[in-house]
């Protein structure tokens, strides 16, 4: 697991049913190639921020696939639906097997 990775989201508090939101995140990820040495000459690992997903009460938003070219701390921004009163699950996936997750509700007003 990459040491310092965090996930920040931004999504409204409320909205009406079958408004359309914005949504913001961004994860702070160093993005390692794999390719540079450390101090000592050894290959430092690749850790890779490959997938990106999102859902809505279970159903999906947005699968994204990353390639290795992205920039260090991937920032998305999107626009989704708020159909209903509910949670919005967003997971990041890492070539080095590890997983980070976060969530946030929307309350319909």
């Amino acid at each position: 697991m990459a040491k310092g990775v965090k996930p920040r989201v931004k999504v409204p508090k409320s909205a009406a049913a079958g408004e359309t939101v914005t949504i913001k995140t961004l994860i702070s990820h160093k993005m390692e190639s794999g390719q540079r040495k450390d101090s000592d000459g050894n290959l430092i690992p690749r850790s890779i921020i490959n997938r990106f997903h999102v859902t809505f009460n279970g159903q999906e938003v947005i699968d994204v696939t990353i390639e290795p070219a992205v920039s260090t701390n991937p920032y998305f921004e999107f626009e989704a639906v708020v159909p209903e009163a509910g949670e919005f699950a967003f997971t990041w996936y890492d070539d080095d097997g590890s997983v980070y997750e976060t969530s946030n509700a929307v309350a319909i007003a």
